[in-house]
Parts: structure tokens; C-alpha cells; sequence
């Protein structure tokens, strides 16, 4: 098969890459695409580094046994922990693309006040993230939020109402009384969540930009198809989804595609 006709791997903890395969599909709408969702292993933002390296490295094998041209790390915490160590074996077959809280889009904004970083546990702690950070922090004071259990709740399909509701208003007591430039969603779960967080936020009366590194991902994955020179030839088709599950249930690969079809 021509390289070029081959599908774009995309792997994820559980559903919150499917947040950066949206934006891929919108893009690059003539790709095919394999996802794979590691469910039943997910959250891997509290997991030790070596489970998060092996997990990673078994998720690629098998989106390799897919025949795919290249692969979008679209987590957090894996890009994080294992990016380096997949670019070292896999760079000389296929690109890889990994993902990074957006930081840089959030410090070009002219408001003052806080940015604040949700993401798990494990990005955080991160040399790979902090090394981000200090590089910021000199425009703006950059304040880390680990969202323990926020994974876990939009994995059970948990986007809105009561609990996320009153995770989010908890988690954002603290900042009640600070001016807030904006809000990074540093892990691809998170955005899932996005219209409840600014509800929430329009309840304490802050108007906050909310950003996320979907677009920025897709933008360099492009890049990566044309340096290649595997971008699909034929603008007129329409690429297809597939969509597996380690959990592998009726009721997660369901939840895949409603999220992917969500607004």
C-alpha cells in the first residue's frame, strides 16, 4: 500500500485524545485514522514512570499492527514520560507527534493575572513540563493545578452536571478572589469538560479564556505529513474512523464516538 493511503495512529490513556482527533479530522479530513484508548489502564497521570513507558510502548505495537504512517501521542502525561524514548526507536519509520500543555498561546495574552495549569499529577511533576513553565514564567505567575479523579469521571462519560460541576468549583475556591488570564487544559481528557468549566467560571464572575493544544498538535502533525511526504493526494475522499478500546465494551466505544461527534 502507498504510504501516503496508510491511517494516522492516534493513542490516548482512555477517550481524551479523541479531544485532539476532532480537530484532526476537521483539518485533515481526507486521513484515515486509528485510535487506540487504553481504558482499562486508564488514569496514567498517577501511574510510576516505568508502567507509563511500558503501557505506551504496547499501545504503539499495536497501532503499528495497524499499518499507520504516523503517530500522535495524544496524551499528556505519555508525551511526558515516554516521547523521547518512542522518538528514539520509531523516528526512522514513521513521525511522531506528541502533545504539550499550551502554555505559549496562554502567556501572548495581554490580561493580567493568573495562568493556570490543570493536568494530572504526573505532567506536572514532569522535567518536560516544568522546563515549559520556567521558560513562561517570567511574562506571567503560573500557578499548577493537579486534577486527580477528573479523568476518571469523563471516562464514565461524566462531561457535565452535579459532580463535574462541583469538582471544578472546589478546585477553583482557592482562586476566588484572584484575576485569572487563563486556564490551560494540560491533559486532552479536559476539554470534554470545557463548557462546564466556563459555566462554573461565569458563576465566580471570571471572563477566562480557556485554551487547550489540540489545534497546535494537529498544526505540527501536518507539518510532519508534508516533511514526510505522506499526506494523503486525494482531496476529495472523506477519511475514515476506527476506534478500539483496551476496555473493549459496547458502552466505551460508544462513549468514543459520541465524543467525537460532540460539539
Amino acid at each position: 500500500m502507498d504510504m501516503r493511503n496508510r491511517p494516522i495512529g492516534f493513542f490516548d490513556s482512555g477517550v481524551g485524545g479523541i479531544s485532539v482527533l476532532k480537530q484532526a479530522v476537521a483539518i485533515l479530513p481526507n486521513e484515515d485514522y486509528v485510535y487506540f484508548g487504553d481504558s482499562i489502564k486508564a488514569p496514567y497521570g498517577v501511574k510510576n514512570h516505568d508502567e507509563i513507558k511500558k503501557l505506551t510502548f504496547d499501545a504503539v505495537k499495536f497501532l503499528l499492527n495497524k499499518d499507520i504512517k504516523a503517530l500522535v501521542v495524544a496524551c499528556n502525561t505519555a508525551t511526558s514520560v515516554a516521547i523521547e524514548d518512542l522518538r528514539k526507536k520509531y523516528t526512522g519509520i514513521m513521525p511522531i507527534v506528541g502533545i504539550e500543555p499550551a502554555l505559549k498561546p496562554a502567556v501572548e495574552f495581554k490580561s493580567q493575572g493568573k495562568i493556570i495549569i490543570m493536568a494530572t499529577p504526573v505532567t506536572l511533576l514532569e522535567d518536560k513540563f516544568n522546563n515549559l513553565m520556567k521558560k513562561y514564567s517570567n511574562k506571567h505567575k503560573i500557578q499548577k493545578m493537579p486534577c486527580p479523579g477528573l479523568v476518571e469521571l469523563i471516562e464514565e462519560g461524566i462531561t457535565c452536571g452535579e459532580r463535574v460541576e462541583e469538582y471544578l468549583k472546589e478546585k477553583f475556591l482557592p482562586f476566588k478572589d484572584d484575576e485569572i488570564a487563563a486556564v490551560v487544559l494540560g491533559c486532552t481528557h479536559y476539554p470534554f469538560i470545557k463548557n462546564t468549566l466556563s459555566k462554573v467560571l461565569n458563576e465566580m464572575d471570571k471572563k477566562v479564556s480557556i485554551i487547550d493544544g489540540s489545534i497546535g498538535t494537529v498544526n505540527q502533525l501536518k507539518r510532519q505529513l508534508l516533511k514526510y511526504d505522506i499526506k494523503c493526494l486525494d482531496n476529495n475522499r472523506v477519511g475514515n474512523v476506527k476506534i478500539f478500546n483496551s476496555l473493549n465494551t459496547d458502552n466505551i466505544i460508544k462513549l468514543s464516538y459520541k465524543l467525537l461527534k460532540s460539539q
